[in-house]
This record gives structure tokens, C-alpha cells and sequence, in this order.
């Protein structure tokens, strides 16, 4: 697995499992991160508060590493979604 794909696991990971809202570059979003009961399989989605935006990605941890399959956006879009947010206290 590459340094990036490490470092966004990582923080991926840290997220907290449910619903909660975030911060990404200046903007709200309300988050929803799930996660299968064997820990092998990982959902996020994101909407932007009044705006049009989203991020949806399905994780898959594979013996051979990680797999982003990112729904209708880049991979590279999922990965700097999470890593420049930054959780918003309620």
C-alpha cells in the first residue's frame, strides 16, 4: 500500500462510525460512515449543507491492501475529502 493510501486509512478509520458533521474547505457536510460487522467492508457519504456537492465511496480491505471504489468521482476526490476535513463538535 502506498504512503497515501496509509496515511488515508488511517484517518479514515478514525472517523467515527454513524452520522456527524464536518468541515471541508469552508463547507459543511453531513457524514455517514458505516462499516460491515467483520470490519472488511466500509461505506461513506457526504452532502454538502445547502450546496450540491457529495462524496460517496465503498472501502474494501483486501489481503492485498485497500480498494477505493468511489461512487461516480475520482479516487483522488474521496482521498482529499478525507484527509483535509476536520470534525465539527455538536
Amino acid at each position: 500500500m502506498t504512503p497515501d493510501l496509509n496515511i488515508f486509512l488511517a484517518r479514515y478509520e478514525a472517523l467515527p462510525l454513524g452520522s456527524f458533521d464536518v468541515l471541508f474547505h469552508g463547507a459543511r457536510y453531513g457524514v455517514t460512515r458505516t462499516e460491515s460487522p467483520d470490519g472488511k467492508r466500509g461505506w461513506l457519504y457526504a452532502e454538502q449543507r445547502g450546496g450540491s456537492d457529495h462524496i460517496s465511496l465503498n472501502l474494501f480491505k483486501l489481503e492485498s491492501g485497500i480498494k477505493l471504489n468511489p461512487c461516480e468521482m475520482s479516487p483522488q476526490k474521496v482521498i482529499d475529502f478525507v484527509l483535509g476535513l476536520s470534525l465539527q463538535s455538536k
